[in-house]
């Protein structure tokens, strides 16, 4: 094994960086506020890479049932995702709404989701390794009934290889939740429960379209988190319309009184075709926070934390006590492996992306004929793995060098080290050493921008890096 500090740089990739290239996009921007106007706005909730190449549709499903017959040791943890895409009322911020709930419909649903369970817990590469992290998500998983939500977990531990600690999540909302479901959970093995609150006021839950007012919401957050049967997490979303800095303290207040065990804070990102964006155009609402008020939000959430002693888990999430531990977001969103069960679902095995139908007449269709129900294949970018360590870097809120090295196979931090400089320089991040031991640190600054941070430096290390074909070679 070379050691990633005796790696140089292959002979057909320029000696060093040249940054001149680069706009403000990359660079971002030198100013004394950086925080807030580091760069001109964030465009995406989530980092991702680019150079996948597509499988042709009549390749899909040959190649789909050959990857799942994989046997061979997984290089990176796994994690298994079901998709749930029935909600009882579109949120006004959401893009991704699908179905609304409907019990014979949902009935249906849930029949074909057990039937492609089975089928994919079967398979040689699920039984290959146990799953570190299991999460239902939707939609809203929680409109499924008491009776299939036990039997969702206690088909999932049953035919699935699941880790002695897994962290089986049912993620929801607070309405409905009854004591019964809860009950019905904790039996069907899930212990841990995601709840997205969003805000705790109730003007800006109204006009979210989110159900139930604050006191009802506080209330039943902390019913659930006294009986201490696992942890419940819930998430903040700051930058909504009516959200003022004074509402947004007093989100963070309430969800400190309420006794939940984590928190995730998340930024409003305005995204296209939503309701809000139409509410907004014709005055019906008034705007959303800038990015500048939403800078703002983020370093007042920071500071909170800090000042009530909660454990950080990434530049996102907090923790109460021990028992959080956000094993799946910070997995899946990384490095991990997902299989990805019901519609709409996405996941990635063997080196290969995939996203499932999201018509349920196609997902039910394929799932009856035993057909893997996979509407997209993509094979995935030669880069695929180094942006994994990039996209964990930034949520955890430090690069490491002799990750990002070894993953690459040559000394990628020091080429990249003029842009880290420049980044430096405009107050985003902090280079460090520490004897043999680099580390690209995030400031607060970079942590409210650590999206747009990884999304630039993988669009670096895309069209700069991956076409010169690195060779390892040591000194």
């Amino acid at each position: 094994m070379i050691n990633a500090e005796q790696l140089i740089l292959p002979v057909n990739v320029p000696a060093i960086l040249d940054t001149s290239v680069f706009e403000s996009d990359i660079l971002g921007e030198n100013t004394p506020d950086p925080l807030r106007f580091g760069f001109r706005r964030k465009l995406s909730a989530h980092a991702g890479g680019s150079g996948h190449a597509p499988i042709a549709s009549e390749q899909i499903q040959p190649l789909a049932k050959q990857v799942l017959q994989l046997t061979t040791p997984p290089l990176n943890k796994r994690c298994l995702y079901v998709h749930i895409p029935f909600c009882r009322v579109r949120c006004t911020y959401c893009s991704f709404f699908e179905y609304a709930s409907s019990q014979r419909l949902i009935d249906d649903y849930f029949a074909a989701l057990m039937v492609e369970l089975k089928y994919k817990a079967a398979q040689p590469w699920t039984q290959a390794a146990p799953f570190q992290a299991v999460y239902i998500g939707g939609g809203t998983p929680t409109d499924l009934t008491a009776a299939q939500i036990k039997q969702l977990g206690t088909m999932i531990r049953q035919y699935f290889p699941l880790a002695t600690d897994c962290e089986l999540t049912l993620e929801g909302r607070i309405n409905r939740f009854s004591d019964e479901m809860f009950e019905s959970a904790l039996e069907g093995g899930f212990n841990r429960f995601s709840f997205g609150v969003q805000s705790f006021d109730t003007q800006v839950r109204r006009q979210a379209k989110r159900l139930d007012d604050r006191d009802v919401v506080l209330k039943r957050i902390s019913e659930l988190a006294a009986t201490d049967q696992a942890p419940i997490v819930i998430d903040l979303l700051y930058g909504l319309p009516y959200q003022s800095i004074d509402v947004w303290q007093q989100d963070l207040d309430d969800f400190l009184d309420s006794g939940a065990h984590g928190v995730d804070l998340y930024q409003l990102i305005e995204m296209g075709n939503t309701p809000m964006g139409k509410m907004v155009e014709q005055g019906r609402l008034p705007e959303p926070a800038d990015t500048m008020t939403k800078a703002s939000m983020f370093e007042i959430g920071v500071d909170y934390m800090e000042k009530h002693h909660l454990r950080r888990l990434s530049v996102n999430h907090w923790a109460r006590d021990n028992r959080e531990r956000s094993c799946y977001n910070s997995l899946a969103k990384t490095t991990a492996e997902v299989l990805p069960l019901g519609a709409g679902a996405g996941g990635n095995v063997g080196g290969y992306g995939f996203m499932q139908h999201r018509k349920l007449e196609r997902y039910m269709d394929d799932v009856s004929n035993q057909r893997v129900p996979f509407a997209m294949m993509v094979k995935s970018a030669p880069n695929a793995a180094i942006n994994t360590v990039i996209k964990a870097g930034f949520d955890r809120g430090v690069i490491i060098a002799k990750e990002l090295d070894k993953q690459a196979g040559w000394s990628l931090f020091r080429y990249c080290l003029p842009l880290f400089q420049q980044w430096q320089k405009n107050g985003l991040v902090v280079l460090e050493q520490q004897g043999s031991h680099r580390y690209l640190n995030l400031t607060l600054a970079g942590q409210f921008w650590s999206v747009t941070l990884a999304q630039a430096l993988i669009q670096v290390i895309t069209t700069a890096v991956v076409k010169a074909q690195p060779q390892p070679c040591v000194n």
